[in-house]
C-alpha cells in the first residue's frame, strides 16, 4: 500500500522536529555554525524538505559527517526513552490508556525518523572527498548505508525501525530483566 509522503511526514512530525533538532545538537556540540534551521515545514511539492538545518562546513570533514549522523544516535535515544514507560503497559500488560497511546504515537515517529537522509548522505559525500583517507573508510560506507535504508523506506524500514526500538527493545529489556 503505498501512502504519499506529505500524508507520513504530517502524521510523524514530531519525528523531523526531533531530527533536525539533532542536527543543531550536533553542529552545535561540533562548534560548526548554523546558518538556518527549518525544524518543519509542511509541502506537498516534490524536493522540498519536511526541514533542514544549513551550517558551515567544517575545515574537519569528520565534524560534518557527525552532524549528518547525528538524528540516528539522538532520534533513537528519545524514541526508547518516550517509547519505554509506553510501552510496558501496552505490550507487558495489555492496558494501556490514552496518555501510553499517546506517548507511542510521538516515540514510533520520531524512531521512524532517526535514519540520516538523502540530503544529508549528499552533504557527507561532498565533504570527505577531500578528507584524510581515514574519514573516507568511514563516510562512504556510511553514505552507502544511508542509501540502503532510503531504498528500505519504500518497505517501510524507517517504519519497523521506529516500532522495533518502541516496542521491542523494552520487550527484549523484560525479558532479559526476568
Amino acid at each position: 500500500m503505498l501512502i504519499p509522503g506529505f500524508l507520513i511526514t504530517l502524521v510523524t512530525f514530531p519525528g523531523v522536529i526531533v531530527h533536525e533538532f539533532a542536527h543543531a545538537l550536533f553542529c552545535r556540540m561540533l562548534g560548526l555554525n548554523i546558518y538556518e534551521v527549518k525544524y518543519f515545514q509542511f509541502s506537498l511539492g516534490r524536493g522540498v524538505p519536511a526541514g533542514y538545518v544549513v551550517h558551515e562546513i567544517s575545515p574537519e570533514p569528520w565534524r560534518d559527517v557527525m552532524a549528518g549522523i547525528g538524528p540516528f544516535f539522538v532520534n533513537t535515544f528519545l524514541a526508547a526513552v518516550i517509547g519505554f514507560p509506553a510501552a510496558i503497559p501496552t505490550f507487558k500488560f495489555g492496558t494501556p490508556d490514552l496518555l501510553d497511546l499517546f506517548l507511542l504515537w510521538i516515540a514510533i515517529s520520531i524512531g521512524m525518523h532517526a535514519f540520516p537522509s538523502t540530503g544529508d548522505a549528499a552533504s557527507i559525500s561532498q565533504s570527505i572527498k577531500t578528507a584524510p583517507l581515514w574519514t573516507k573508510l568511514v563516510g562512504y560506507p556510511i553514505v552507502g548505508l544511508i542509501w540502503i535504508v532510503t531504498i528500505g523506506r519504500f518497505f517501510w524500514l524507517d517504519a519497523l525501525y521506529g516500532i522495533g526500538v518502541v516496542c521491542l527493545l523494552p520487550n527484549l529489556i523484560v525479558w532479559i530483566a526476568s
